[in-house]
């Protein structure tokens, strides 16, 4: 600009994410550019110190004609800070340059047509040493200075519009005519489109627009906002028509857009008129209203809790919808109509349940495991699941489509343990019962057209918590019942199957609920009686029975302190010494679980209350003696003061032993574990059973021989299972009699003369089951040979026709039965190994020998000893599969 040389060459970067000031690689720029002049420039810093330019400028650039880059000339590049400052122009140069500029401005008013006199090119060093020679007054390129910048400079050449004819031409007057067309229709949407074509109309002055259509054309594609890479074939178009066609493409997309943007401003324009209508006609209702004295009787009121209610709540656009449908009904019900009633209270559940609101899981695994620990003592393997379980939902960030169910006996801490996790994720708990449920309506809920008409428990849920993710226990799973109102465990299928969940469709409020945040945990007895589509969508973790050890650990340390809480002897020095809670486990308490322990502990307790209260009440803390005027006395007995509790002496000292505790249990419950401590006569057998309270127990099985002809009499109150095991039992026996012994010849029949009693003892209590066979096939030889079995020997294990020993269930419970009945060998399936070493305690384990089996010789092996079914026994389990035989 000081050299009065206002013109540069404009060219567009084919990377507009490139921020570069010098042309490096031709490459990177479009070839064809635009000659322009500086009109003006502005500086970027706006403090006003003298060096503001040297930070950069903004300059507007004035484009004359269309130019292509023919060459690209290196410019001279700096050497660190002692790089060469430009010297001042000479006066040759100045008059030079003063010369061409007044060449170019007498050639065109304002505007130079030519760059030949900026060409330069880039000299060899011989025409560099040569130009030494030249007379010192050889006039210099006018671009020699900017081999001192880090400037690009470039050979160019001009680009001409190809000839075409000035003629009326159709094609192209069509072609004007939709783009003036097209600008009109831009103007009526954009105001500043308006400006644009005004100031273009202005500059073409007087003439004919259709003379010049390059112009149009350029102009078009100037005023449009479209894709470089568009634009730029505009400026490289030497054709007319090309160049109409393409900036008549280009205006095209731009009057899409403004036919968009009109759009979306009436639609929101008229949104926010139809709020504002509706808000001003509301006001001018309630002012009316307050003018003429009619009361609302608390509708306005009501509707207005419900809009502050649903605005802090994130609706989905569908609940939002049936909500403002609801509330417009509820505002042209009159209050006395029985649907206002109605409509008022769905509109209270709508509003109660917390949409979009939910609490933050925490899934630390160490808080985790102390809450567990804190809650429950042992349950080792549970607890690592439910880590595990934490530790996935830690990876992923969601526990979403997982449902427990924690399956076990009754009193071992499922509901408790349900808590626990809730407390450890850190997420609301809400536990409903569905045992003995026949109604599906309790689940999904009850249609709107009933008169009390509810939403289901899990809508309850939702709402009691107020959160959207809670854990819901759901107890008692596997007594579900099944009505004339339907079947519930298929309505539980919706709303368990994460596939389906989160759109969850309650009959009440007949809107999507999003139920996929919850955390579902069942607990169930069993699994044999939960629908196998219900379980499948489960993972079940077994919660195993408490042994002898882990009852005194949980007693001691939290059902003891707790029942002595309670009943008063907080401070007392009341003593259960750990061989009283033994007594306790073993006589009175041999359930697999602590809800009868928790039981008794507490009778007890409330039984040494009452001894100390009795003998020391009246003297430590006396009560008041009724006087003859009763109805002061009732006038004095009001009050709102809380009573001051009895302070035990600390004289009072007591142990509880087990003759204290047969005083206040009364006699024992359980006297001995085994029926035959010394001896058994031939034909007895100890098999171990699962009773049905999820413990274990010690079944003697006893057989006689009789006259008769070879029938089988079965006793002790039999189910049909257990029937045909014992039948089973018998015809084995029958089949092998020549090789167990017990015949003389092969084809000698067995028990022709002669019936078998067969009897277990404690015949009022139903037993079933397949676990008996061996029991019953190793009593029957026992029988027959007259040979008696030691009286630590037990076994179980379902038996088949042919002499195989099958896997049974209850492994753990019986183990521990028999470890407490003092039994010492044990004859097991061989399948059931994984299943003992994994779930029965090491310190069990360790004083029992335990022998596992896949037929009736080895059992029999075991029993008797080395016999006629020693041999037997070897061939067995030498053809045994190496499959079977590491089971």
């Amino acid at each position: 600009m000081e050299r009065g040389q206002p013109y540069v060459g404009a060219f567009l970067l084919k990377d507009e994410e490139e921020d570069s000031d010098i042309i490096v690689n031709l490459d990177r720029v479009h070839r064809v550019g635009v000659f322009a002049q500086i009109t003006s420039i502005f500086p970027t810093n706006t403090s006003g110190k003298p060096d503001a330019l040297e930070d950069g400028i903004t300059a507007v650039l004035y484009p004359h004609r269309r130019i292509v880059i023919d060459e690209l000339i290196t410019p001279v590049k700096k050497e660190g800070e002692n790089a060469p400052v430009p010297e001042p122009l000479s006066q040759a140069e100045m008059g030079a340059s003063s010369h061409d500029q007044a060449s170019a401005q007498d050639k065109e008013p304002s505007l130079v047509k030519s760059t030949d006199d900026l060409q330069v090119r880039e000299k060899t060093p011989e025409q560099a040493g040569s130009s030494e020679d030249l007379p010192s007054h050889t006039p210099p390129y006018q671009t020699a200075f900017l081999h001192r910048y880090e400037v690009s400079v470039v050979n160019v050449t001009n680009l001409e519009m190809e000839p075409y004819d000035r003629k009326p031409n159709q094609y192209i007057r069509a072609i004007m005519s939709e783009l003036i067309s097209v600008f009109k229709d831009i103007a009526n949407l954009n105001p500043l489109f308006r400006d644009q074509i005004a100031n273009f109309s202005i500059s073409q002055g007087a003439g004919n627009v259709f003379e010049e259509p390059e112009k149009l054309a350029d102009f078009a594609a100037a005023v449009s906002s479209s894709e470089v890479d568009e634009l730029q074939g505009v400026l490289e178009s030497m054709n007319v028509e090309e160049r109409l066609q393409k900036a008549l493409l280009v205006l095209k997309k731009e009057l899409v857009n403004a036919q968009l943007q009109s759009k979306i401003s009436k639609d929101v324009e008229n949104k926010i008129q139809k709020r504002q209508r509706e808000y001003y006609l509301m006001e001018q209702l309630k002012g009316i209203k307050r003018e003429l004295g009619i009361e609302s009787d608390g509708k306005d009121k009501l509707i207005e809790k419900f809009k502050e209610k649903a605005a802090k709540l994130n609706m989905p656009e569908a609940v939002h919808k049936v909500f403002d449908e609801e509330l417009a009904k509820l505002q042209s019900l009159e209050q006395a109509a029985s649907e206002f009633n109605v409509t008022r209270g769905y509109l209270e559940w709508i509003t109660s349940i917390p949409w979009g609101v939910h609490s933050r899981d925490n899934y630390a695994i160490k808080r985790a495991a102390e809450v567990l620990d804190q809650d429950h003592f042992g349950l080792k393997d549970v607890k690592n699941r439910i880590l595990e379980f934490l530790a996935v939902g830690k990876l992923r960030g969601t526990v979403e489509g997982k449902i427990i169910c924690l399956v076990g006996p009754p009193g071992v801490g499922k509901t408790s343990i349900g808590k626990s996790i809730s407390k450890a994720l850190g997420r609301e708990f809400y536990r409903f019962s569905v045992g003995g449920l026949s109604d599906v309506a309790e689940i999904k809920g009850h249609r709107r057209t009933y008169v009390g008409a509810m939403p289901g428990k899990a809508i309850q849920a939702l709402k009691k918590v107020g959160t959207e993710n809670p854990l819901i226990l759901i107890d008692e799973v596997d007594k579900l019942a099944r009505g004339y109102n339907g079947d519930p465990s298929s309505a539980l299928l919706e709303m368990l199957d994460p596939e389906q969940n989160a759109s969850f469709m309650d009959h009440y409020l007949d809107v999507p609920v999003d139920l996929s945040r919850v955390l579902f945990v069942c607990t169930a007895n069993t699994l044999s009686t939960i629908p196998q589509p219900l379980l499948d969508r489960m993972e079940v973790i077994e919660v195993s029975s408490y042994t002898a050890e882990e009852k005194r650990h949980i007693a001691r340390g939290y059902l003891a302190p707790q029942a002595k809480e309670s009943s008063g002897l907080k401070d007392a020095q009341v003593t259960l010494p750990d061989e009283s809670i033994d007594f306790l486990i073993k006589r009175y308490a041999r359930e697999s679980g602590v809800r009868s322990l928790r039981k008794l502990l507490e009778k007890v307790y409330r039984k040494v209350t009452y001894e100390i209260v009795k003998e020391h009440g009246e003297e430590v803390f006396p009560e008041p003696k009724p006087s003859e005027h009763t109805d002061t006395d009732k006038k004095n007995a009001i009050t709102t003061e809380p009573r001051e509790p009895m302070k035990i002496p600390p004289s009072v000292s007591l142990v509880i032993t087990e003759d204290k505790l047969r005083e206040y249990l009364g006699p024992p419950l359980y006297h001995k574990d085994r029926l035959y401590t010394q001896t058994m006569p031939a034909g007895v057998a100890l098999g171990l059973g699962y009773l049905g309270n999820g413990s274990g127990s010690l079944m003697p099985i006893e057989t006689t021989l009789m006259p008769g002809k070879g029938h089988l009499q079965l006793t002790g109150k039999l189910g049909d299972v257990i029937k045909e095991s014992a039948t089973i039992a018998s015809s084995w026996a029958k089949t092998h009699a020549f090789e167990l012994g017990m015949t003389k010849e092969q084809d000698t029949s067995l028990l022709d003369h002669r019936d078998v009693h067969l009897h277990m003892p404690e015949g009022a209590i139903g037993k079933d089951g397949p676990s008996a066979g061996v029991a019953f096939a190793v009593s029957l030889i026992s029988l027959l040979l007259n040979r008696p079995l030691p009286t630590t020997l037990a076994m179980t294990g379902e038996i088949s026709l042919r002499g195989m020993v099958l896997p049974v269930g209850g492994l753990k419970e019986k183990l521990l039965a028999a470890h407490r009945a003092g039994v010492t060998t044990l004859i097991l399936p061989a399948q059931n190994r994984p299943s003992v070493e994994a779930d029965v305690p090491k310190t069990v384990l360790d004083v029992l020998h335990v022998h596992y089996v896949t037929n009736v010789w080895a059992a029999l092996d075991i029993a008797f000893g080395s016999g006629p079914w020693s041999e037997q026994a070897r061939v067995w389990n030498a053809n045994e599969s190496p499959e079977a035989a590491s089971q």
